[in-house]
């Protein structure tokens, strides 16, 4: 049978899942009668309920056309810039990209980002302008931007040559035509079995595979997928792993290979060159490792990695409330996830704090270790996650240098002043500025990575909720010293108990709570955001005193308490200042200060100071 390998790189929501569906329908993966969830290869449940694909997955599709049999291996690909580091290695396994724009928000950074990896490594593109039914449709225009972002990423004429598709993935259909609003996917199957090359691989050299993603399976272990660059492997065939120097990492045999099928991945006898295939038999090779026949000591080149950004402080939560609500608390069960997670995720860096009680991950960004952080919790972790801290460098000079990020920022036309004016304070530079229809104007920013952290929330509220914001990693550029960070203090519970609605009826005009009556509190824990600069101690457990003394009116006053703030993962982590936490758990997030006792709150305040 003939052979395809593809990848479909598109931005966070432009459709790039719901198309893939439609290919499983029409190629009749799926038996007609046969029911199925929707958005199938989003099949982690955060993916599900955030809308968007984290994890890289590979399946296949077989097409029955005029050329004959042909099966297509898919690459579903991330769409958010955190999660590059799962792109950049699966580009290299295929041989063509299939690059998804929507016909109304056109070339987003995320779609930049990939594209450019793709583009580096002499992939041709086949564009399609999905969702063409929009009534704000712009699809001349959207094309004219791809053209130019080709332009920009230094395409080659052969790739400036790209067929255009213009498709509904929802309606399932797609044409050279783009005033067509029916039909079937069956030209964007057609184009590409013409338009993508085969495999170039050697089926009769010796047996070489470059490992490029990385599973785990309770029965057969590690599960490495990747490309057969040449040769042929057959099951329990004698194997060996090299690193990128050459050396052996482990020797073993190939206990089993599976092969993608629709959505699943089914045991095969044997796998040849130019295949997307998995074998697990091994127990330490990893990511960009060369799995290869004994004879073989020269090791395939894998793709670099770009470095992490961000890091976070992952703790034993040692609040007084530690192991009410998780069931793994201690810091050897920590650990041991934590770096079972580096292992597969080779985008992640997790390095041991010399207390031995807490650990340093670094990763790509706010979002990509916040998915990590409510993984864990549902799988019933308690931790204690410190502030976001930006990665500094050094040039060649010996200065300080730190990570610079484009910020995309699309917003109504009467906001763009207040953005402009936030992000100046931030240490953003403004470099591009352009109406972009319908009222609404697309502002792009230079910024430092520190600036950006905990923005977002008063994006929101700055824009009313009507801003869209992109960022992606830009460069390490010169150090742009202090950046003023959050500007209100915090409300702070000077003991424990239960918090009480008389008493937050009288806190509520000194900020805006963050907890409900009946509320579980313990002291130094945050309850809600001050309405100065300064942190403020108060009593939120204070209950009325029962006297006979009553209101003049002959009833005492009803509380009516305004609704409190109740934060997200990702807001709370942007939320808190350096000597705050978040403490995680599978039930809760609650907010609290480092120091929980007062005294050494003050004590340290004093030594941050001298320092």
């Amino acid at each position: 049978m003939n052979l395809r390998n593809v990848a479909i790189i598109a931005h966070v929501d432009h459709g790039k899942t719901t198309l893939v569906d439609q290919l499983f329908r029409q190629s009749g993966t799926f038996r007609d009668n046969q029911r199925i969830e929707e958005r199938a290869m989003d099949s982690n449940d955060l993916e599900k309920e955030r809308g968007i694909t984290i994890l890289a997955k590979c399946t296949s599709v077989e097409w029955h056309g005029t050329n004959g049999d042909t099966r297509i291996n898919i690459v579903d690909t991330p769409g958010h810039a955190d999660f590059g580091g799962e792109v950049e290695r699966i580009l290299s396994m295929v041989d063509g990209v299939i690059l998804l724009v929507d016909s109304a928000e056109g070339a987003m950074p995320q779609t930049k980002f990939v594209t450019g990896k793709a583009l580096a490594l002499g992939l041709r593109p086949i564009v399609v302008v999905n969702k063409v039914d929009r009534s704000d449709a712009r699809i001349q225009e959207v094309l004219d931007e791809v053209f130019d972002l080709f332009v920009s990423l230094e395409a080659s004429d052969e790739q400036l040559d790209f067929p255009v598709l213009y498709a509904s993935g929802r309606n399932g259909y797609a044409s050279t035509d783009p005033d067509a609003r029916e039909g079937t996917l069956t030209p964007m199957f057609e184009t590409i079995v013409n338009h993508v090359p085969p495999p170039s691989a050697d089926p009769d050299g010796p047996f070489k595979f470059l490992v490029t993603l990385l599973d785990r399976d309770n029965f057969l272990g590690r599960i490495l997928t990747g490309l057969v660059f040449s040769g042929s492997v057959k099951t329990n065939m004698p194997i060996h792993a090299l690193d990128n120097d050459g050396k052996i990492v482990e020797t073993g045999r190939a206990s089993k290979i599976m092969a993608f099928r629709g959505l699943e991945r089914v045991p095969v006898d044997e796998a040849s060159a130019g295949d997307i295939i998995s074998i697990a038999g091994l127990a330490t090779t990893t990511v960009s490792n060369t799995i290869c026949d004994p004879s073989v000591t020269d090791p395939l080149h894998a793709q670099p990695i770009d470095p992490p950004t961000l890091s976070m402080r992952f703790a034993v939560n040692d609040s007084p409330m530690a192991g009410r609500e998780g069931s793994k608390v201690t810091s050897r069960m920590i650990r041991d996830r934590l770096f079972r997670e580096a292992e597969s995720n080779v985008a992640i860096k997790v390095t041991e704090a010399a207390d031995r009680d807490s650990y340093e991950v670094a990763g790509r960004g706010e979002l990509q270790l916040g998915v990590l952080i409510e993984t864990m919790r549902r799988e019933g972790f308690e931790l204690g996650i410190s502030r976001p801290r930006v990665l500094f460098g050094e040039d060649e000079d010996g200065k300080k240098t730190e990570p610079y990020e484009t910020v995309i920022i699309d917003v109504d036309e009467e906001y763009s002043g207040t953005v402009v004016e936030k992000m100046a304070i931030r240490k953003a530079e403004l470099t591009d500025m352009r109406p972009s229809g319908g009222n609404k104007t697309r502002i792009t920013f230079s910024a430092p990575s520190r600036g950006m952290i905990g923005y977002h929330g008063e994006f929101l509220s700055d824009t009313r909720g009507t801003g869209i914001m992109n960022r992606l990693f830009e460069k390490y550029g010169p150090h742009k010293g202090q950046i003023e960070g959050r500007k209100n203090g915090v409300l702070i519970s000077n003991g424990s108990g239960e918090a009480n609605a008389y008493a937050l009826g009288f806190l509520e005009e000194r900020g805006i709570l963050m907890v409900a009556p009946g509320d579980p509190l313990y002291e130094g824990i945050i309850i809600g955001e001050n309405a100065k600069t300064d942190d403020l101690e108060v009593n939120p457990m204070k209950a009325k005193q029962l006297t006979n003394f009553r209101a003049s009116g002959g009833k005492d006053d009803a509380i009516r308490l305004t609704p409190p703030k109740k934060l997200t993962l990702e807001q709370a982590i942007a939320y808190i200042d350096d000597d705050e936490m978040v403490e995680v758990t599978p039930k809760s997030i609650r907010l609290r200060k480092r120091f929980l006792d007062p005294h050494e709150r003050k004590k340290a305040g004093r030594q941050k100071q001298a320092a």
